[in-house]
């Protein structure tokens, strides 16, 4: 899937839902159902466990926040995440509406959750960026991989390449700023291109933050060909992603200009230039501007334009005629063709 050989030209956008499912089975069924008709090709979710994840101390930290559902830290995630028993669920709505079913294991409890129910594509958040030994758990298992790379250095982006190499090819790198929102000016796209010639056997994608969609299009013309853009059924709602996620219409437009900057880029065939409809009703014809005597020539202060329902020589072919010597009277208004000279 994430071979360069397969995907080729096309491209392949995740919707990213992370949590703003609000932690409700409905919702992120809905987002599938919703996503998978705006064009996604897979649907992400986030799985962490927790009380694995979070030392008992982060687990029991203050969260005094507008953003926050329970006082602690550790309860605040607890109210966000998809229970264990849903995820099969959610794969099988995946398969129903025709996408992959996709998570970002944060832990390795989740990665063996995330294995027994056969996850299609699994996610490497930038924060586990170099850490070698859970990509290592994670290529192990034989899935295609995603992997951002927001705040890595380039020896930290090598050596988890190299992991997840030694057991398969089926990679795809993202260029990411870990900026939440990311302002225009910060996204730097530049960076597509750096990857490209550093990883050239690897499929190379931009998961962004921003709350536009113009850094798809951008991104794909500088050689993305993944793209994970973070989604939303309300930008109003709670919680710290939906502000700068993208609601279905936004998505919808993301992945379309996505697709049509392939079809923008062939010039038209020269046969069709000039034949176009608006010239063939409005296009100008050559006339003379003034009585013009068997003999003459043809000069720039002799010659119009005006529009005929015949058509005769178009006024940008004025370039063939100028110089010539008329071989019969032209008045003043007439059409001018080919054969009034040699």
């Amino acid at each position: 899937m994430f071979r360069k050989d397969v995907l080729d030209e096309s491209p392949f956008v995740i919707a990213e839902v992370g949590q703003n499912h609000q932690g409700d089975l409905d919702i992120a069924r809905e987002y599938i159902r919703i996503y998978a008709f705006e064009g996604a090709d897979a649907i992400k979710f986030q799985t962490r466990n927790n009380r694995y994840l979070f030392s008992e101390d982060a687990y029991a930290a203050g969260y005094d926040s507008e953003n926050a559902f329970a006082e602690t830290y550790g309860a605040h995630r607890e109210k966000l995440e998809l229970k264990p028993e849903w995820l099969p669920i959610l794969k099988a709505d995946c398969e129903k509406h025709g996408v992959k079913f996709m998570s970002t294991p944060f832990d390795e409890p989740s990665l063996d959750i995330l294995q027994q129910i056969d996850v299609d594509l699994l996610k490497v958040a930038s924060f586990d960026l170099g850490n070698l030994p859970f990509l290592n758990r994670i290529a192990k298992l034989g899935k295609p991989v995603v992997m951002s790379i927001g705040g890595g250095k380039i020896e930290q982006i090598r050596s988890s390449v190299e992991v997840v190499l030694k057991h398969h090819n089926q990679l795809a790198i993202l260029h990411c700023v870990s900026e939440y929102p990311c302002e225009y000016n910060r996204l730097g796209l530049d960076n597509i291109e750096i990857l490209i010639k550093e990883f050239p056997d690897c499929v190379i994608g931009s998961s962004d933050h921003f709350n536009g969609t113009l850094s798809g299009p951008i991104a794909y013309m500088k050689g993305a060909r993944v793209f994970e853009k973070h989604v939303t059924l309300n930008r109003a709602w709670k919680g710290t992603d939906h502000s700068f996620a993208l609601e279905p219409d936004g998505f919808r437009k993301f992945v379309r200009d996505i697709k049509r900057v392939r079809a923008m880029m062939p010039q038209k065939p020269a046969d069709e230039i000039g034949n176009e409809r608006v010239f063939k009703k409005l296009g100008k014809s050559i006339i003379a501007y003034s009585d013009i005597r068997v003999g003459e020539e043809l000069t720039l202060d002799k010659l119009s334009g005006r529009i005929f329902n015949t058509h005769y020589i178009p006024v940008r072919e004025s370039n063939k005629v100028l110089g010539k010597t008329v071989k019969r009277d032209i008045a003043k208004g007439e059409p001018i063709q080919y054969s009034d000279f040699d």
